[in-house]
Parts: structure tokens; C-alpha cells; sequence
């Protein structure tokens, strides 16, 4: 059975019956008709998925993983804060006049540093670390900066990579500061451990262990039902995930991907979005 859906199942339940309500409070999101949207939520949940067993998809519902692949090639590859550059509309509700999300996500990667080797990127740097000094403990990529959390549209969710070396095998630790737990939960785990994936190809190494740290996991307070149902139902077998033989971080595309024999129960909730 697939061990995303093990996970998620664990958390939900987790959440649901041990989780706290922040209905004293007053929330930055909001339903479309302008409703608070309240989360129920656990703080501090760490997941490992060990991507030597399995890609992490779930089976309890569909996940389009090649537009999850797509939105990580937007901001890791592409480096881009422009929504047109994506092929979904996932990101249109927080993109301002000029279609860009402000200074955030792929912008923050594209900004060019000073190092002893030379100038690069945040990703051309760990790129280089990872071929050239795969021992060291300092291969880490970070969105959050603070100078220019003003001029973006949303503040990172998932905000760092941090990348070490191990035995030929690559792991990582994803870090996020929020996470809505029914619509971006398996998306986000797709997301990066594709990039883990992509990152080993292009440093001779394997993929080994994405390590998922949440800081602050919710339920929505018009998702719990739902949650409630897809929690309910029985996992399949993880698909065999093909990946081809590219060894070109910026070669891949979302089609380097192929889920094979993907099994997944059918879900046509209509799920609302908290913006």
C-alpha cells in the first residue's frame, strides 16, 4: 500500500482528534464570500519518505503530479514569479497587476551571490556542492528573505532545502511554515521529492530520504468532512515511478516523469479554496 497515503491518513486523524482550533483568533484567509476560513491544526509534524521504496503519490484520490512537476520546475528550474510561465492556474488568485507573485518563490532563485567559487544562484550553488563538495553541511537553499517579504504576494509556504550527502545517496530536509493539509499536502511531497530526484540525476548520486517538516499542519474548517471521507477509504499500491536518464538539471521537463500503472480511488468533491 502506498506510504504517502499511510502518512496522511496517520496526520489527518492526528489533527482531527488532537488538534487545536484557532477560532480565537482572527485569520488572514478567507472563504470567497468573505467568511473567515478557520483551520483546525497540530504544530510540528515530521514525515520520511525514503524514496529508495516508493515515490510518495497518494491513491486515496487523483494527484496530477506532472503539474506538481511543473510548478517545481517553474520555481527551481525557471526560476520565474510569473504565473504565465506555469501551465496550471493554481497561482493566478495572488498574482498582481504585472502577473508576477512579487519577489517570491522563483524570484528568490534566480538572485545571484558572491562565493568563494564564483557567483550563482542559490540552485547553481548547491548544484556545484553537490558535485564538487558533496561532503559538505552547508548545501541549503532558503526562500524566506526578509527584505523582501513586503513585496511579495504570499510569503513561501515551503521556504528551504537543505541537502546532505550519504553512502551515494541523496537527502534532503523540505522545511513549511503552513501547510493546508487536504489540498497541498501530496502535492507539495510530489513536488519536492521529484526535485530530490532531479537533484541526485544531475549529481551522480541516488535519491534517498525526503524528510518533511510542518509547522503548522490544518484542516480547514470546511474540509473536515471531506477529509473525514477520503481518510476513510483504503489505499492502493504506489505506482512505479519511471524517471529518464538525464543527468541535466535544467533539461528535465514534466515529462521526464511517468507514473506507471497508477491506481487511484475517483474523488469529484468540489473542494473551496481559502485565499
Amino acid at each position: 500500500m502506498s506510504i504517502a497515503d499511510e502518512i496522511f491518513i496517520r496526520n489527518c486523524r492526528d489533527i482531527l482528534e488532537n488538534g487545536v482550533s484557532d477560532e480565537e483568533f482572527e485569520v488572514r484567509p478567507h472563504w470567497e464570500d468573505g467568511t473567515p476560513a478557520h483551520t483546525i491544526k497540530k504544530f510540528g509534524i515530521v514525515n520520511r519518505y525514503d524514496l529508495t521504496e516508493e515515490f510518495p503519490i497518494m491513491t486515496l484520490r487523483r494527484v496530477y503530479y506532472r503539474s506538481a512537476i511543473d510548478e517545481i520546475l517553474w520555481i527551481y528550474q525557471k526560476k520565474s514569479n510569473r504565473v504565465a510561465d506555469l501551465s496550471t492556474h493554481i497561482w493566478d488568485e495572488w498574482a498582481d497587476e504585472n502577473g508576477t507573485i512579487g519577489k517570491a518563490y522563483g524570484y528568490q532563485l534566480g538572485i545571484k551571490h558572491k562565493y568563494p567559487e564564483g557567483e550563482f544562484d542559490q540552485v547553481d550553488k548547491a548544484l556545484y556542492d553537490l558535485k564538487n563538495n558533496p561532503a559538505s553541511r552547508r548545501i541549503l537553499i532558503n526562500m524566506y528573505n526578509h527584505a523582501d517579504l513586503n513585496e511579495m504576494q504570499l510569503a513561501p509556504c515551503a521556504y528551504s532545502m537543505t541537502l546532505n550527502v550519504s553512502r551515494g545517496r541523496l537527502n534532503a530536509i523540505l522545511n513549511q511554515r503552513s501547510q493546508d493539509m487536504l489540498m497541498a499536502n501530496n502535492w507539495n511531497v510530489c513536488m519536492y521529492a521529484a526535485l530530490l530526484i532531479m537533484f541526485a540525476k544531475a549529481s551522480g548520486l541516488e535519491a534517498g530520504e525526503l524528510v518533511h517538516v510542518i509547522a503548522d499542519a490544518h484542516i480547514y474548517d470546511r474540509h473536515i468532512d471531506t477529509v473525514k471521507r477520503l481518510i476513510e477509504k483504503k489505499p492502493l499500491p504506489a505506482p512505479e515511478m519511471r524517471v529518464d536518464d538525464i543527468t541535466d538539471f535544467y533539461k528535465f521537463t514534466r515529462y521526464s516523469f511517468t507514473a506507471e500503472n497508477y491506481q487511484y480511488h475517483e474523488f469529484n468533491e468540489v473542494i473551496p479554496v481559502a485565499i
